[in-house]
């Protein structure tokens, strides 16, 4: 039996070949929301990524809601869709200025000092999962905690806290997914807006007040990072740490659970693939890699262009909306043979889920660090992968990956 998750993605890789093969640079135009440019191939999102002068993130929303979920925004927000104080909200010079501030830390020479302690965590994780008699949920069971608790470790919050921190996250990414939304939101036209913002309000109450505390107080963590930071001699303001903080307690693991979420679904429906890894555990960064790539958790950013232009033949002109669609980038048959197939021996293996260019994204190593040490410590102990279930996918089109993933594994 086909799983429904299959049969979606199935449509929307279908449209992505499509678009690829015949309009790589093609205007879609969908009620309710403004025109977008869909820019498909690797090579053109690669071109757009590293000009942000001329393809701006700061102007318009960097994320595609519709016109309604807009408005709203602009209504509560001085008429603006900076909807928050982060960086992919930001164009240089103060996108350079405010990446500089977590730069250094996220760079794989510091992350080395904390390698043990994520192993510990990986460990930890991986002895609970293999208590069980293997027939389990992979994203519920395991995916979504090991990668939350590493981020509020290294970020400094309360283990205590961590489920009040997953789930706003999901309500804050989930906003179109019927299973996620709040009940305390109405269902009006811009219901995705209206739950993005309240979910933002939340983390916005939880962080209040911590800068202050952890400028005081400073701790071997994130927040006391972010919080002792100066930009052009001053200390950030409230409104960017709480962005900050926002940014890394969010992004900093949803993506990352999707991504082993989908290595281990990879694992099911290529189990060659997870025998390959077994027999030689120097394959494991490639395997990161490579669930990276077939995942692509973050699937779009939105730019705007400043003046008129053109990419791959086609004008754009000044004030248009293009939607950088990485999943697409990451089957594109100009730059990866066999794209519908998981090869954990893929090389080389020039993915962009991490973005490409300034905005590239500061977590990759973070991110690449748990997951081959979260690999390291579960597979010589996991001998298959097996379905017991359909997968879901959650409805979203910003962050998004498997809901539940019910499976039989067996040890090894």
């Amino acid at each position: 039996m086909l799983a429904e998750s299959h049969t979606d993605e199935k449509v929307f890789y279908g449209a992505y070949k499509w678009l690829r093969e015949n309009r790589p640079v093609g205007l879609a135009k969908l009620d309710g929301f403004d025109p977008v440019w869909l820019i498909s191939k690797h090579a053109d999102i690669m071109e757009v990524e590293k000009q942000p002068e001329l393809f701006t993130s700061g102007v318009e929303n960097p994320i595609l809601n519709d016109q309604a979920s807009d408005a709203f925004i602009r209504s509560i927000n001085n008429g603006t869709v900076r909807a928050i104080d982060m960086v992919t909200y930001m164009d240089p010079p103060e996108h350079t200025k405010m990446r500089g501030v977590t730069a250094q830390w996220f760079m794989p020479r510091n992350l080395r000092t904390f390698e043990e302690r994520i192993r510990g965590l990986a460990r930890a994780a991986v002895d609970k999962l293999l208590e069980s008699d293997g027939r389990v949920d992979i994203v519920q069971d395991f995916a979504l905690r090991f990668p939350l608790h590493v981020i509020m470790t290294l970020l400094g919050v309360p283990e205590s806290d961590e489920p009040r921190m997953l789930k706003l996250t999901q309500e804050l990414f989930g906003a179109n997914d019927p299973e996620q939304q709040r009940d305390d939101v109405k269902l009006e036209p811009d219901v995705a807006a209206r739950m993005w913002m309240a979910a933002v309000g939340d983390f916005y109450a939880y962080f209040s007040g911590l800068s202050d505390h952890r400028r005081a107080n400073p701790a071997d963590d994130l927040l006391s990072v972010i919080a002792n930071a100066k930009v052009d001699g001053e200390y950030l303001s409230e409104s960017l740490c709480n962005g900050y903080y926002l940014a890394i307690a969010t992004a900093g693991h949803d993506t990352t659970s999707s991504t082993i979420s989908g290595a281990m679904r990879a694992f099911a429906e290529f189990p060659e693939e997870l025998k390959r890894v077994r027999e030689d555990l120097s394959l494991i960064p490639s395997l990161v890699d490579e669930a990276i790539r077939w995942v692509a958790p973050v699937k779009h950013f939105m730019r705007a262009a400043s003046r008129d232009t053109t990419l791959h033949g086609q004008e754009i002109k000044s004030g248009d909306r293009l939607m950088l669609c990485y999943p697409s980038g990451n089957r594109d048959e100009d730059v990866f043979d066999s794209p519908d197939v998981f090869d954990v021996t893929r090389k080389p293996n020039r993915h962009i889920s991490f973005g490409y260019g300034p905005h590239m994204c500061l977590g990759q190593h973070v991110a690449k660090l748990e997951m081959r040490i979260l690999f390291e410590e579960l597979i010589p102990r996991l001998k298959s992968v097996d379905l017991t279930g359909d997968p879901k996918l959650s409805q979203a089109n910003f962050v998004g990956g498997l809901t539940r993933l019910p499976v039989q594994f067996t040890k090894a």
